[in-house]
């Protein structure tokens, strides 16, 4: 089981073990992982499980889509390692996955 590592802005980390073919925020919510609010449940339809990925990780969790650029738009202190964690699928690849949360969600 891949483990993710949440770190929240004031640096506590938290790691969990994440199930295979679910999401990053399903597992941050099933967690009780503070700063993943995720409102819309998961739609892609808000900016409320807004991560940064470590740079180490970038590549193997890729960009975002069209639609999670523009949902993007709307998350708060938007960087260039900035996605939406329901958007990016737990593999095996994945275990170690590090993602920080912003200060506050949109």
């Amino acid at each position: 089981m891949p483990k993710i590592i949440f770190i929240d802005s004031g640096n506590t980390s938290r790691t969990v073990d994440a199930e295979v073919g679910s999401t990053v925020m399903e597992n941050a919510i099933r967690n009780s992982i503070p700063g993943i609010e995720a409102e819309c449940g998961g739609a892609c339809a808000c900016a409320t499980c807004h991560v940064y990925v470590d740079e180490a990780w970038l590549e193997k969790t890729g960009g975002p889509s069209p639609m999670e650029e523009d949902m993007l738009d709307f998350g708060f202190d938007v960087r260039p390692n900035s996605r939406l964690s329901c958007q990016i699928k737990v593999t095996e690849e994945l275990d170690g996955l590090v993602v920080r949360t912003p200060e506050r969600q949109a």
